[in-house]
């Protein structure tokens, strides 16, 4: 049994979940054991599909999500970060979890901790990842899609019952956490294998691959590579070669879970997708747009081939911010060459690049760089109308480099709030 539904308390549920991001990342699963046995353990009831990886893992998720709920299954996605609303990374039957639910939760939360010592306390993502498996215990699911937030050997979400595992393309991404090498970064992922649990893996890069292999040879795990997309005459949702890639993942996931879909069901779901920030195309001010969350070098890579797929030769306004401790410089180098002009923001973080230092990795490339302070200052120069001599014609807009900066666009599209994503 969990804890009981507490008494509502005067303070904010998100305010007082807001405030544990200043815990920072701290890793160990001491902490996200204690908090899910203090609420019952009803995690145990779960039957998960646990997705790590570097690059594609919300893809992956999205994907095997949505052929679950067309085939008829109750379903809960678990995913980070928002990019404008919490409660995007909380889905029941594809649509987030109400206000209500989620503040019962945050309660059931704060019951449960009332009265540890401060460094004791659980981190921000290991509470949200209990909230999560909470309320979808409650909620009495089929099954479960989780995304690891970081890593996976020490993930909060590594904490969870598993009917299957797949790991994505691993790539040089979190070195201060995961290690220097893909080797050492592919045992991390791997840290999410259990014995008897069957797993498959995306393409990888050599040393990657025999990394995942030799951790699944010592725990008994058959791991089966998944080599060949989703053909080209099935329709996705998402945009570009990687994601047919991504979706044959995670096709192979939900089959090495047990689930037998149709392929007209696995259509359906492939076709009905829906995932923002990836390659998401809007009109807005009257040009077209496109937003991708690309924010490593593989991710801005693909991105670039995705473009090509999809714009030829077109060149683009590029919105550019990113955070500093991402190799913002490589990421722009990779994605100038699509631009005729460049704007070059500050992420709403305090981990910003400085948009004056990125111009000058650039500065001698045949294209109209501009340094702006705000968002709202570089959308106003590119959809305003406010056309200074000189610069390109008004062709497609690219706004990509970090999912901070998705997730503020979105925002400020939407002319609604967001709520703090930090991790």
């Amino acid at each position: 049994m969990g804890t009981p539904d507490p008494e509502p308390s005067g303070e904010d549920p998100m305010e007082w979940l807001d405030k544990s991001q200043g815990r920072g990342i701290v890793p160990g699963l001491e902490r996200m054991e204690r908090l899910l046995a203090a609420l019952g353990n009803t995690e145990r009831s779960l039957r998960c599909l646990h997705v790590a990886g570097t690059n594609g893992k919300g893809s992956v998720c999205a994907f095997a999500e949505s052929m679950l709920r067309e085939g008829g299954y109750s379903t809960g996605l678990y995913t980070s970060p928002h990019l404008v609303r919490f409660a995007e990374r909380i889905r029941i039957n594809g649509q987030e979890v109400d206000a209500l639910l989620l503040g019962e939760g945050i309660d059931r939360l704060k019951q449960a901790t009332e009265g540890w010592p401060e460094e004791e306390m659980p981190t921000y993502f290991e509470l949200v990842t209990a909230l999560a498996f909470d309320l979808f215990a409650r909620a009495n699911l089929d099954v479960i899609v989780l995304e690891t937030g970081l890593g996976g050997r020490l993930d909060a979400t590594n904490t969870a019952p598993k009917l299957a595992c797949a790991i994505t393309p691993i790539g040089l991404d979190h070195m201060e956490w995961l290690g220097p090498t893909l080797g050492a970064i592919a045992r991390e992922k791997a840290g999410i294998l259990r014995p008897g649990i069957p797993a498959v893996t995306a393409s990888q890069e050599p040393e990657a691959l025999a990394a995942l292999r030799e951790s699944a040879e010592t725990l008994g795990v058959a791991l089966q590579g998944v080599e060949e997309p989703v053909p080209g005459k099935v329709h996705l949702g998402l945009a570009g070669t990687h994601q047919r890639e991504n979706a044959a993942l995670a096709l192979a996931l939900i089959r090495a879970g047990g689930f037998d879909l149709s392929e007209e069901t696995v259509a359906k779901g492939l076709a009905g997708v829906s995932w923002p920030g990836r390659f998401q195309k809007l009109t807005y001010g009257g040009r077209e747009l496109v937003i991708d969350g690309a924010h490593n070098l593989h991710a801005a890579r693909r991105l670039v081939l995705t473009w090509r797929e999809e714009y030829g030769d077109r060149r683009c306004t590029l919105i550019f911010g990113a955070l500093a401790d991402k190799d913002p410089a490589a990421l722009l180098a990779e994605l100038a060459p699509l631009a005729a002009e460049v704007f070059l923001v500050r992420v709403d973080s305090p981990r910003t690049a400085a948009p004056e230092a990125l111009a000058a990795t650039i500065s001698g490339q045949k294209m109209a760089v501009h340094t702006v302070h705000t968002l709202s200052q570089a959308f106003g120069r590119v959809f305003g109308g406010q056309k200074i001599p000189g610069e390109a014609p008004q062709g497609p807009v690219l706004l990509a480099g970090s999912l901070f900066l998705v997730g503020e666009a979105l925002s400020f599209i939407s002319g609604g709030p967001s709520t703090p994503r930090m991790q």
